[in-house]
């Protein structure tokens, strides 16, 4: 098993297998391609845009897909993803990427909001002419872009879904056996404040490992520095660990908060008692390679 780090600065940290990189966030910000890691690109998440150029936002009969939409709990700005435009300057951005020395391609946020999104007239119209029914429209919609991304990048290439197993096409237009034939893996994001309750993760991991036909990056968040959430973090680490995932990711701010999450493992006697007491070999083995670098 892999461990890596998603950071938002382009550093690749000493112990880590894998190194992600927001190249294109949801706020709007773009960075330049960062070589030796996986970029991760956010495809129609833009609020700066959204800002500039209103008419870009999905539609819905209860109103926008924004944050003050208060019909709605989504916690971004979502542009309509079936925009010409801005599909054409997303996969400019991923082909450009690509041409780059990167070591792969991450997608992320590249569906519809949420169920009732989206109702533009061209949405309409598109729906309309398919001839499918809605449901399926909206998968085939998603299906086809990350069918026409796949084409534009050579190295490994995955996408980040929803940690939804059960209402993901419903939702977001997600057909996960469809998308499965375009990525090389699957990056699912297991986002908390803390981890000190985490049978949720054990659930969804296990949920996602029978679901999904290609490998699991696994993402927990590792932003909050204090002492339990740190200790509670890296039991989750841990349990996943056990489920043979492909690699888990931890979110960080910078290359230091990777630092010390690894001191941490390495000087703390009892976690690693504890790791050898539960079996949980594949944890010890990274922490041993940790232990020779800090």
């Amino acid at each position: 098993m892999k461990i890596g780090t998603v950071i938002y600065k382009p550093t690749i940290v000493d112990g880590f297998d894998i190194s992600v990189y927001y190249s294109k966030r949801v706020d709007g910000v773009v960075g330049k391609p960062a070589k030796g890691m996986y970029n991760d690109i956010t495809c129609f998440v833009d609020a700066k845009s959204i800002r500039e150029r209103p008419e870009l936002v999905a539609l819905s009969e209860k109103g926008p897909a924004t944050r003050t939409n208060k019909a709605f709990s989504l916690p971004w700005d979502f542009v309509c993803p079936t925009n010409e435009e801005y599909q054409s300057n997303v996969l400019r951005f991923i082909e450009d990427t690509a041409k780059e020395d990167v070591e792969g391609v991450i997608l992320n946020l590249y569906h519809f909001p949420e169920e009732g999104f989206c109702t533009c007239d061209r949405c309409s119209r598109q729906h309309r002419e398919s001839g499918l029914d809605w449901l399926e429209w909206r998968a085939e919609t998603v299906t086809d872009f990350i069918r026409r991304a796949k084409k534009l990048v050579k190295q490994p290439f995955g996408i980040e879904i929803w940690p939804d197993p059960i209402l993901a096409k419903e939702r977001f237009g997600l057909d996960f056996e469809a998308l499965a034939e375009y990525v090389d893996f699957f990056h699912v994001p297991l986002s908390s404040h803390n981890y000190v309750t985490m049978y949720w993760v054990d659930t969804l991991t296990r949920d996602f490992k029978k679901l999904l036909k290609k490998p699991i990056f696994i993402e927990l968040s590792a932003e909050i520095p204090r002492e339990i959430e740190t200790k509670a973090l890296l039991r989750t680490v841990a349990y996943v660990s056990s489920y043979d995932v492909e690699a888990i990711l931890l979110l960080v701010h910078d290359a230091d908060r990777a630092k010390e999450l690894c001191r941490t493992a390495v000087n703390d006697s009892n976690y690693r008692n504890w790791l050898e007491k539960f079996g949980f070999e594949n944890m010890t083995k990274i922490i041993e390679r940790w232990e020779k670098i800090y």
